[in-house]
């Protein structure tokens, strides 16, 4: 970011780092000192802030352990000397919802368990079936098109009946339910840690689909970021130390841009 980007001339930055919890990379080392971590965490937020526009937003999707729920509060707290938490999105990869809880929609029919998730075998913890994406602005007052990411009404008589719900889409406010696509074969997802790309694709369309707009991802890994603002139509950069990932993302776009013509 200090060698290749000027300042103010990023308009999102949508990134998923190292959570320092063991996870086996190629290069990274991924169990630093919890101090080291954070410091070093501070100075990535201190080259996003130097490259983000004034109402620029920074999604940052970090997670915890069973053992650990501090840490993506932690790295949170190390930020908030530099942005602003406008927002916090939980983002539930996997959800069981009793039909009895639900209620009355005439949709769920009964009892539904969706998504995916790793199985605690503890007596102590619960399955982990969220993370965060924290999103920072450098002052907290960036707006927002949130319908961009809307949902239908279930109560179609508030159409027209609330003076802003004027068609058929809500606020979906800060659950975002988005699963991992099943895969066959370990082969199919080669890097141990990414996220859907369904979710950097939300953040890039809440943030405002514009003209002249730029995405970074500056831990890049396989490519989720890339992959999403191509589909969007919108300008990116990312980095990554690891080659191999580097070369992975490059297929991905080279598969995206191929289907893309077909």
């Amino acid at each position: 970011m200090k060698q290749h980007l000027k300042a103010s001339s990023v308009n999102v930055v949508v990134t998923s780092p190292p959570y320092n919890i063991g996870i086996r990379y190629s290069t990274h080392r991924d169990e630093l000192p919890r101090e080291d971590y954070l410091r070093w965490m501070g100075d990535v937020a201190v080259c996003v802030k130097r490259v983000l526009t004034k109402d620029g937003s920074f999604f940052l999707n970090v997670g915890n352990t069973p053992r650990d729920q501090w840490i993506a509060w932690d790295v949170a707290q190390t930020l908030r000397k530099h942005f602003v938490l406008q927002n916090v999105v939980h983002w539930v990869k996997s959800i069981a919802i009793g039909k009895s809880d639900a209620g009355s929609y005439p949709n769920i029919t009964g009892d539904i368990a969706v998504g995916h998730f790793k199985p605690i075998v503890s007596s102590r913890f619960l399955n982990d079936c969220h993370e965060y994406i924290f999103h920072f602005t450098r002052s907290g007052d960036v707006k927002l098109e949130k319908l961009a990411v809307g949902v239908p009404y279930q109560d179609k008589t508030n159409i027209g009946r609330w003076k802003r719900a004027k068609e058929d889409l809500r606020d979906r406010g800060n659950t975002w339910f988005i699963p991992y696509e099943t895969i066959q074969r370990r082969s199919e997802r080669p890097h141990p840690s990414t996220f859907p790309i369904r979710l950097p694709e939300m953040c890039i369309k809440l943030h405002g689909l514009r003209d002249n707009l730029l995405v970074l991802d500056p831990f890049l890994g396989i490519g989720s970021t890339a992959v999403a603002s191509m589909r969007l139509g919108v300008s990116f950069i990312g980095f990554d130390i690891d080659k191999n990932y580097l070369d992975e993302a490059a297929a991905k776009l080279r598969a995206e841009a191929s289907s893309a013509t077909v």
